[in-house]
């Protein structure tokens, strides 16, 4: 997916596309005029200016990249048919069969979890087989699962305003739900690379990452019982939260695929699995590819974090111990870069330090909140 640059391949780009094309596009505009026409006279500016966005960023990505006009149609589908079985009482969801087994929020996001898991295995055994039917399982595993996290999450969205109108909210605002949209969004940017590439190999070692994130939400929900719904503290009142949560975890999954690329590389370097694993020029390409979306989203994140800190604790920055790790994670990205545009370092000890640098992003996720104390204790274990 080449991105377009002068009006004429612009031009050229918007003669290709298909009705299918123009149907998905007119089909998310017409779904956000319902919204803005339903829900438009409680919305302030900046949510009208979300809702615009997030409708054109949909249409260009599915224009651009096909498989998420399915994605979004299933979600959008399924997701309204959860919403029209509550018929506005929260006790449907244990009551009505769909509900209880499917596509309640805690159902689907069991569903989820399972499939990831199921990837993850798919995607070894195509590894160490040699089976392209197994990779391809485990991609269409991959995609299911992304399907049914941002279905948990968008019915999750509707049963907290079932709870009571001061309740509601986005779900993205404690350490479960992050959690799940950590899985989604690294999942999504592996499986854009695996097609661009062409190239399921590395699904076995990003699934791998994914997994232990889905362990650890089920460890977090079941046993600290975090799955609860639960109103926001004050701080977390804002729209801010909105931007910065997901743009921070775009960074987060982009730099887990780029350590994972480092993990294959280092394989590769070294003469193992040669005949499984894509080229070294291939994960090198992939590893700062990834690094560099990432530190973009990450810098954004942070830029957005200050603003939000001056609105909710009167200054830009308070070297609370969140953002002083998020700043060493920004440093050393940074370097990392520096090093490979400016000096043209390459080999074994970017993928070496990619690998570490994901050991330190890990940290400033969550080991700050498991060890350290600020302003940003929202996600305690």
């Amino acid at each position: 997916m080449e991105l377009v640059h002068s009006p004429d391949e612009q031009a050229s780009f918007l003669k290709k596309l298909s009705w299918v094309d123009w149907l998905y596009a007119v089909s998310l505009i017409a779904g956000a005029a319902v919204v803005y026409s339903r829900y438009g006279g409680s919305m302030v500016l900046f949510a009208k200016g979300i809702l615009s966005l997030v409708t054109g960023l949909l249409v260009i990505e599915g224009w651009y990249w096909k498989p998420v006009r399915l994605l979004v149609a299933v979600i959008a589908a399924v997701g309204l048919f959860a919403v029209s079985l509550y018929h506005g009482d929260l006790a449907r969801a244990e009551q009505v069969f769909w509900l209880k087994y499917l596509i309640s929020s805690q159902s689907a996001i069991m569903w989820m979890s399972a499939l990831f898991v199921l990837a993850t295995g798919a995607y070894w055994l195509g590894l160490i087989a040699r089976s392209a039917f197994a990779a391809k399982v485990g991609s269409s595993l991959t995609w299911s699962a992304v399907a049914m996290g941002l279905i948990g999450l968008l019915v999750r969205w509707y049963e907290s305003y079932l709870m009571g109108h001061d309740i509601g909210h986005i779900p993205i605002s404690n350490l479960y739900e992050v959690f799940i949209l950590f899985a989604i969004v690294t999942s999504l940017i592996y499986l854009f690379y695996e097609g661009r590439y062409r190239n399921r190999q590395l699904g076995a070692f990003v699934l791998t990452v994914i997994s232990a994130a889905v362990a650890f939400l089920l460890w977090y929900g079941f046993d600290r019982h975090a799955a609860g719904i639960e109103p926001l503290v004050p701080a977390l009142q804002s729209y801010w939260m909105k931007l910065h949560v997901p743009t921070n975890f775009i960074g987060y999954g982009a730099f887990t695929v780029a350590a994972m690329a480092g993990a294959a590389y280092l394989l590769v370097n070294k003469g193992w699995l040669t005949d499984r694993l894509p080229k070294e020029e291939i994960l090198d390409d992939l590893m700062y590819k990834s690094i560099a979306i990432g530190f973009a989203f990450f810098t954004i994140a942070t830029i957005l974090g200050s603003l939000w800190a001056a609105e909710a604790w009167g200054g830009y920055w308070s070297w609370d111990p969140k953002e002083t790790w998020a700043l060493i994670v920004w440093l050393n990205y940074a370097a990392w870069l520096h090093l490979r545009m400016i000096k043209g370092l390459r080999g074994p000890v970017l993928a070496w330090w990619a690998i570490g640098g994901l050991l330190v992003t890990s940290f400033a996720f969550l080991g700050v909140n498991m060890f350290l104390s600020g302003l940003h204790s929202y996600g305690h274990l």
